[in-house]
């Protein structure tokens, strides 16, 4: 049995993490969120041991008062405010994030956890030094606001584990989709375009190469590390290794909803749209022994959905 806080719970990854917890009738989950970018509906309340709270993870007295009331062994520090353009529309508002992470790493500390897991990004690496990228070696060129944002919050989980013991997981997430996922992000607002015979609308040429991770093999990869104890004071990538261009993630899309959308390519992102992201996941395979969940058997699932 184990007392979960999962802070931005009612966002695309944290609310499926919630809900796989939730399915274990032993844990108790509470789902922290401010609703500023996540939605309620998402939230898993439909089990009796998973527990909303409306708060501000950047707002001690909020959060002082969850840490009052539950006994938690593990926190999931998954509030952020995400998303390139909104990242870069908003600059101020991520920089708030940074007073979260001292706020939530006190009351860790104080109340003596197990474990903190910090959602950090593969934004972190901003333009690609080198390919595959890799937790310990690959340098960190973050140059966004959000990105700089992640990598402090970094720093923090590990000041706090080096001055006060506190042990910690750092996961950098490379493009976790799936049917929760908002739809201004690359995969849905694909599958959504291509499901209404829509334009399907790419920034610059297309070429910019992501990978692309299934929610269930985000959410089952952790599960299975909190519960085997792996991976403790140490970064991890979580992802996919099979890299793709922006233009022919949009042509397997259009192929596999059978849509007539054509492909319509904007003018290119001033900034924030990196060239190549691809990741090293040999930690992530060395623990997570089956085969991750092929592109196209992803986006028929989230296309069920949206």
């Amino acid at each position: 049995m184990a007392t979960i806080l999962i802070t931005g719970g009612a966002g695309n990854v944290a609310s499926s993490l919630a809900e796989r917890f939730a399915k274990n009738e032993q844990n108790v989950v509470v789902v922290f969120d401010n609703l500023s970018t996540g939605k309620r509906e998402k939230v898993p309340t439909e089990y009796e041991n998973c527990f909303f709270i409306e708060g501000d993870a950047n707002d001690f007295d909020q959060l002082n008062l969850v840490f009052e009331k539950y006994d938690f062994d593990y926190v999931f520090h998954y509030a952020a405010v995400v998303g390139v353009l909104r990242t870069l529309e908003n600059p101020i508002n991520v920089l708030h994030d940074i007073e979260g992470f001292k706020h939530i790493l006190k009351l860790s500390v104080e109340h003596k956890i197990k474990r903190f897991v910090f959602s950090s990004s593969s934004e972190v690496y901003g333009e690609p030094v080198e390919i595959p990228q890799f937790e310990d070696s690959t340098p960190l060129n973050a140059q966004l606001p959000y990105a700089i944002v992640k990598s402090v919050g970094e720093s923090f989980v590990k000041s706090y584990s080096q001055m006060h013991g506190l042990d910690y997981t750092i996961f950098r997430f490379f493009n976790t989709y799936g049917p929760k996922q908002s739809t201004d992000f690359v995969i849905s607002k694909f599958i959504t375009q291509a499901k209404n015979n829509e334009d399907i609308t790419i920034y610059g040429e297309g070429n910019q190469t992501r990978t692309f991770c299934y929610i269930d093999d985000n959410t089952e990869f952790t599960e299975h590390i909190i519960e085997n104890d792996l991976f403790i004071n140490d970064t991890v990538n979580v992802g996919n290794d099979d890299e793709m261009t922006i233009k022919e993630l949009a042509t397997k899309i259009i192929e596999i909803t059978n849509s007539d959308s054509k492909l319509v390519h904007l003018p290119a992102l001033k900034e924030g749209d990196m060239m190549r992201r691809c990741p090293d996941i040999s930690k992530m395979k060395s623990a997570f022994h089956r085969e991750l969940t092929p592109l196209k058997e992803g986006i028929l699932k989230t296309a069920k959905v949206l």
